[in-house]
């Protein structure tokens, strides 16, 4: 999930006005009689739950079905779309005491966030420590937002187009390397109008709002229990703001700036400065356990190992797939997740001694057909949903001018966050202005905020800016830690809010904190781990 909150270090930047906003507008009286409409029937309808097709791995007890939405709510009896969802019973057992009978409160529906990402896994969750109190008492509900996976897939190019390897990915792009992606960018804005059609303006995140409660109401739930993470977060907030009566509890997960200025230029372009932050404390835990890795005992040497690493890999890929744009993309990933640190510091120092497998194993582009199709189809949603929600500049030189600027600060992330969302500058479907979230006092029950101190992807100023437009919420914050998404994690104190919150309605006051998780323990040294497997 690119789009985040405005980091601290971000305050100084001048950021380009934004060009004129196109036609598209809030949503209108006419959408909202539609979702009325589409409730109703699905409320009659219902979901028929029953073996999860073409999920092999799918364990016992999980359910799928579907649930059918307009494609357009301004047009409710024109073309409707198919969702699919997954669902597992409460199991009505208190984990801690098997005889004791736990009552059923409704069904908890997840989103992940993306946009783009499925859901489907989640009622899976259950299963863990982490989640058994709260499956107890909720049916747990997944399910692919339209467009991703089943749910009306949408796509842009051909997937063996779409995963290209090796590739650059320069921090000071070159005028012709520039002038090369805006000719990318432009050709999938087409792929992407062509394949559509006049059906690509409806994937929003307004209609991810409206979808959600036609799923509520196909649920049999008179109102809503929901737990978004990342873009789960705000489409979750424009459902707070369009039908606070429906809503019963609501946990926001790694909240992202919901503020329309933000959305989602701008919140792009602080993303690229908060991950500069991220990097760095990747690289002073790498630097702390040198003896293990021996990539540098201070962070701007593990930084000189990282730029020796890429500059190899542009001159002969690793395994003939990873190049220094793979190299980049499975870092970024330290930056989202801290449990990732062990294994890119693991493959980093491997590489650098000789041994590529590693790096091969966690960086090399999937292959398979039916995986690469996948990572094409998120990456379609995710474009789709992020252009259409907004308006973006459609000169590039004003993407050039504030990029640039930001690259001299935070070059780790900054190019490459551009030419994801470069499409954008090109989009051939009319763009929306965003819903201005919010809601007054005794509008809506209180919910439930989550944020770690040093998220990167959805940086904290975005969850105290959700809590100023959401009446009544409170912000739990896991100090000091950075990792995307802490709810089920190994944090027990955030945990026991989430529970509280979900199992009882108990909140904390207005903000409470909760000590950071312990650092991830370091993997072993590659030579000695080779020289182990050679005894």
């Amino acid at each position: 999930m690119r789009a985040a909150a405005l980091y601290p270090a971000a305050g100084a930047l001048l950021l380009t006005t934004l060009s004129a906003a196109p036609a598209g507008g809030a949503p209108s009286d006419v959408a909202g009689s539609g979702v009325a409409l589409a409730a109703a029937r699905a409320a009659q309808e219902g979901i028929a739950f029953g073996k999860c097709s073409g999920t092999p791995e799918a364990p016992s007890g999980v359910q799928c079905g579907t649930v059918t939405v307009p494609l357009d709510y301004a047009q409710p009896n024109g073309k409707r779309i198919q969702l699919t969802v997954s669902r597992v019973r409460a199991t009505q057992r208190d984990p801690r005491n098997d005889k004791r009978r736990v009552p059923r409160q409704g069904a908890l529906v997840f989103n992940p966030g993306g946009p783009g990402a499925s859901g489907l896994h989640f009622p899976m969750a259950g299963t863990l420590p982490a989640w058994k109190r709260v499956g107890a008492a909720y049916d747990l509900v997944g399910y692919e937002p339209r467009g991703v996976g089943r749910s009306a897939p949408l796509t842009c190019q051909e997937p063996r187009h779409f995963v290209k390897a090796p590739s650059p990915s320069p921090t000071h792009p070159s005028e012709s390397y520039k002038q090369e992606r805006i000719a990318q960018a432009k050709a999938y804005a087409r792929g992407c109008a062509e394949r559509a059609g006049g059906a690509l303006r409806h994937y929003t995140s307004l209609n991810n709002a409206r979808d959600l409660d036609v799923l509520r109401a196909a649920l049999g739930e008179e109102q809503l229990t929901f737990m978004g993470a990342s873009y789960g977060t705000y489409f979750g907030a424009l459902y707070a703001t369009l039908f606070p009566g429906h809503v019963r509890r609501m946990v926001f997960d790694a909240a992202v700036n919901p503020d329309p200025a933000q959305v989602w230029y701008r919140n792009n372009l602080a993303q690229s400065v908060a991950f500069e932050s991220r990097w760095t404390d990747f690289r002073e835990w790498v630097a702390r356990h040198d003896d293990v890795y021996e990539l540098g005992d201070t962070p701007q040497r593990v930084l000189r190992s990282y730029e020796r690493a890429r500059a190899r890999l542009a001159a002969e890929p690793a395994g003939g797939t990873v190049g220094p744009g793979q190299l980049q993309a499975a870092f970024l990933q330290a930056g989202y997740y801290d449990d990732h640190w062990p294994s890119r510091a693991h493959a980093l120092s491997a590489y650098l001694n000789g041994d590529p497998k590693p790096l091969v194993a966690l960086a090399a582009p999937v292959r398979e057909a039916a995986a690469a199709a996948a990572v094409e189809n998120a990456g379609a949603v995710y474009t789709a949903v992020e252009c259409n929600d907004a308006p973006w500049p459609t000169d590039f030189r004003v993407w050039d001018q504030d990029n640039t600027r930001i690259a001299r600060v935070a070059p780790f992330e900054t190019w490459d966050n551009v030419w994801a969302n470069l499409p954008c500058a090109y989009w051939q479907a009319p763009r929306q202005q965003p819903l201005d979230v919010r809601t007054g006092p005794g509008e809506l029950p209180p919910t439930l905020i989550l944020a770690a101190e040093r998220d990167a992807a959805a940086p904290y100023e975005g969850a105290l800016e959700m809590q100023r437009r959401l009446s009544g919420s409170v912000l739990v914050t896991e100090r000091d830690a950075g990792t995307h998404g802490i709810a089920g994690g190994p944090n027990r104190c955030v945990n026991g809010h989430v529970e509280a919150y979900l199992l009882e309605g108990r909140l904390p006051a207005r903000r409470a904190a909760c000590a950071a998780r312990p650092e991830p323990t370091p993997a072993d040294h590659p030579a000695r781990e080779a020289a182990r497997a050679k005894s």
